[in-house]
């Protein structure tokens, strides 16, 4: 009887899915403050490289903070099993694979590999730690009411942008099945395996900038992406240290560089920095969905276009992606009225 009138979990969605909702089981996260150990890198060894401690001072839900880095639920670079979140990833200072979980001590961290030092410095930003999420007032009732049954959402910034430029690019015009397939087929075919414990995860680690330029073109046919999608990737991957270089600038200039590269545009620019800065202004427009969705849940209007959705969203200026994420997350949706877009595999053809 004890859990009987308990609130029933929200149903997951692609459109709360598109916002982050990830459930990881486990228990909240709090506790005493930062702790840190560390040990020779290996490759394959149960025993981490290092570990880290990290302790949230305000409500905090992890799942839902780091889920707009899956890129589908097969990912070959992110997974969540048993309460914990695996991620594969390239850093700075080599291949590294991360397991997060949320304990009763607070988040706790492993990491292996060559860039297992830099992730772990990294992970109190990874996680949002320098997201001023106080400053965001809601405006509507339904935005209030997802704000208070979804405190634990920050906004997080993984500092490193090809990671999120590649899986973006892939994801330009096409279904969410399409981009998330050819993600899987390349990382898999031409990425590394991931460092880490025996046992783990099958993860694998996204191809470094040589690597991607390497695939020939068959293979990206034989992945369902077209010429002009590969060409921008291509295009990006020549010039991938100066992209890199776009987390020492704000937001906007570093939009401003990413679009500098034929075929990205601010669709892909704002879906990159979103992730790669933790930029809370950085609203996605050029999205088939999202104007009508968000149009619909502010203003019941399901035809809004990008003016329209930018409109609402003034009252939001300067929040306006941390507004879109916890509209997202209602999972409420205009009433379909057009067939879905059609799946299409060109490596077929």
């Amino acid at each position: 009887m004890a859990g009987r009138f308990e609130p029933r979990a929200q149903r997951l969605t692609r459109t709360t899915v598109r916002a982050g909702d990830t459930r990881v089981p486990g228990t909240r996260a709090a506790g005493p403050t930062t702790a840190r150990t560390g040990a020779p890198a290996g490759t394959r060894t149960d025993a981490p490289a290092g570990t880290r401690t990290w302790t949230p001072t305000t409500p905090f839900d992890l799942g839902l903070v780091v889920g707009p880095l899956r890129r589908g639920p097969a990912d070959p670079t992110f997974r969540v099993t048993n309460g914990h979140v695996w991620r594969a990833t390239r850093t700075p200072e080599g291949p590294a694979t991360l397991r997060i979980a949320a304990k009763t001590t607070g988040i706790e961290a492993e990491a292996w590999g060559p860039g297992h030092d830099w992730l772990l410095d990294w992970l109190p930003q990874l996680l949002g730690d320098a997201d001023d999420h106080t400053v965001f007032t809601p405006r509507h009732r339904l935005v209030a009411e997802v704000h208070r049954r979804r405190p634990g959402l920050r906004l997080l910034r993984t500092g490193l942008v090809m990671e999120s430029l590649i899986p973006s690019v892939l994801e330009q015009k096409v279904t969410t099945d399409e981009a998330y397939r050819a993600w899987r087929i390349l990382v898999r075919k031409y990425g590394e395996q991931a460092p880490g414990p025996d046992g783990m995860p099958d993860l694998h680690v996204m191809p470094d900038p040589g690597t991607w330029r390497m695939i020939p073109s068959w293979d990206w046919h034989r992945a369902g992406v077209d010429n002009k999608r590969a060409q921008t990737i291509l295009r990006a991957v020549r010039v991938a240290p100066r992209l890199e270089e776009a987390m020492a600038l704000d937001p906007e200039q570093a939009r401003k560089r990413l679009e500098l590269v034929p075929g990205i545009g601010p669709w892909t620019s704002a879906e990159t920095i979103q992730r790669s800065h933790g930029a809370p202004d950085e609203v996605t427009v050029g999205d088939l969905h999202l104007p009508g969705i968000i149009g619909y849940a502010l203003a019941g209007e399901r035809d809004a276009d990008d003016a329209r959705m930018l409109e609402l969203l003034e009252p939001y200026r300067g929040q306006r992606h941390r507004a879109a994420r916890y509209i997202l997350l209602t999972g409420r949706t205009p009433p379909r009225r057009t067939p879905k877009m059609p799946k299409t595999d060109i490596g077929k053809l």
